[in-house]
């Protein structure tokens, strides 16, 4: 029987990673009674991020083995740029690593050095390992169906192996480069028109901004929310929506961030619902209290009338449901509840629902077709590729506006900023003017 130390490092830390998501579920499930409300957040974050290291750790182990101990088999290895070689790769694969740990120990009003670095380093990270394993794998494929049984000279082999292993680092940098200049620039002011059926013909034209995926914190602070908001009060729009995943931080951590959103001031009211990160601060109930502070209205499985400014006869109802996340974290009061949320919502009026993530949107429009518009997030568009493809496949709805059936539309914010990572690769971060149209 093959003992713990004779396994592989791969195999090591897949066991690690068992041992910690094993310790997660434990927690979750015997230990949240008991211990205090604070230590538990921290410890759930403390799991998750010893969880996503461990599993890095194998990835880490073949990055270094693509770009690192290929160089023992030549001379490469005795010179001089061998050994700061080894340095930046690990520095990289270290920094890679502690991104995780930021939003323990560096959140703050506006972003760390430190922060920015790691999380770069986690893009870098992804972009790396996708090019070397599909790369290796194109390789593996074209020696299978062309180069059967034929042997190459092993020194040209070892050459080819480092010249992939130098076009992989020179397409990840230079990818990265790209994903930082597109995430540093302004979110781009996308408008549509979206007809609504049996909205009032005195409030045609409304105009509606739409705002996603923030993500206050290690990397995302008081300087760029400043800016959305500014963006924001300069389309003038009758209604503002923030339809989840405002901050990845609890509100104690990272408050004076937020201050900026007190400036909101649409006249017909700024409306708040919960994403999935909101459950992970383990913080909702103070960030409710927060933003009715700012006279923002968080919709926690409830609806407003939303009157016309000409007549209070004519109205439509807004909705909003918590994310399906907080039943999944068994996060007490919490959980979309559709049918709480649409009380007194008949169909005959307009319904508008605000459900961060588009798998909700689809739930809710199977449980209520009469809906005429939702209104989601989540996705990022992926935000970085190659993790756009996920992200496409993984959610019902994407990126953009989708017609379902006769009268109903879905639109789905790419994100207003970032999560984490601050690059954009194959995606826009986007704040949403939507005009309301009277068929």
């Amino acid at each position: 029987m093959i003992s713990f130390k004779q396994l592989p490092l791969e195999a090591k830390a897949a066991v690690a990673a068992g041992v910690v998501f094993f310790s997660m579920m434990i927690s979750r499930t015997f230990l949240a009674e008991q211990l205090e409300f604070g230590t538990q957040r921290w410890l759930r974050r403390l799991q998750m991020a010893l969880f996503v290291n461990a599993l890095m750790l194998i990835g880490s182990l073949y990055i270094w083995r693509c770009i690192v101990t290929i160089f023992y088999r030549l001379s490469a290895a005795n010179s001089y740029c061998f050994m700061p070689w080894k340095i930046a790769v690990l520095t990289f694969l270290a920094l890679a690593h502690s991104s995780f740990f930021t939003l323990l120990f560096l959140v703050a009003e506006e972003p760390y050095f430190f922060s920015l670095a790691s999380y770069t380093c986690l893009g870098a990270y992804i972009i790396l390992i996708f090019f070397l394993f599909a790369l290796g794998s194109v390789e593996q494929v074209y020696k299978l169906l062309v180069s059967r049984g034929a042997k190459t000279g092993g020194i040209n082999k070892s050459s080819k192996t480092v010249m992939k292993a130098v076009l992989v680092v020179m397409v990840t940098v230079a990818l990265t480069a790209v994903g930082l200049l597109n995430a540093s620039q302004p979110p781009a002011v996308t408008s549509v028109v979206i007809p609504v059926h049996k909205l009032p013909l005195s409030m045609d034209g409304l105009k509606v901004v739409l705002l996603s995926d923030i993500h206050l914190g290690p990397t995302v602070g008081k300087t760029k929310l400043a800016m959305v908001v500014q963006m924001v009060k300069a389309l003038k729009p009758d209604i503002t929506v923030i339809v989840g995943d405002l901050s990845d931080s609890e509100v104690m951590a990272i408050r004076p961030a937020v201050e900026p959103l007190s400036e909101l001031n649409s006249p017909l009211g700024t409306y708040f619902v919960t994403g999935n990160h909101e459950y992970y601060t383990s913080d909702v109930n103070n960030w409710f209290e927060l933003l009715k502070s700012f006279n923002i209205h968080p919709l926690h499985n409830e609806n407003v009338k939303i009157s016309s400014p000409r007549s209070s006869d004519d109205w439509f109802c807004l909705a909003g449901v918590d994310d399906i996340e907080a039943q999944v974290l068994h996060y007490s009061g919490h959980g979309m509840d559709l049918k709480k949320a649409l009380v007194d919502c008949s169909a005959d009026h307009a319904i508008v629902l605000l459900a961060h993530q588009p798998l909700a949107a689809k739930w809710a429009l199977q449980d209520r077709p009469d809906i005429n518009l939702i209104l989601s997030g989540h996705t990022h568009g992926g935000q970085i590729f190659p993790l756009n493809a996920g992200a496409y496949l993984l959610n019902p709805f994407f990126v953009g506006l989708y017609k379902v059936g006769q009268s109903t539309f879905v639109y789905v914010s790419p994100g207003t900023m970032y999560y984490g990572i601050p690059m954009r690769l194959g995606s826009r971060a986007e704040i949403t003017e939507i005009i309301l149209r009277s068929p």
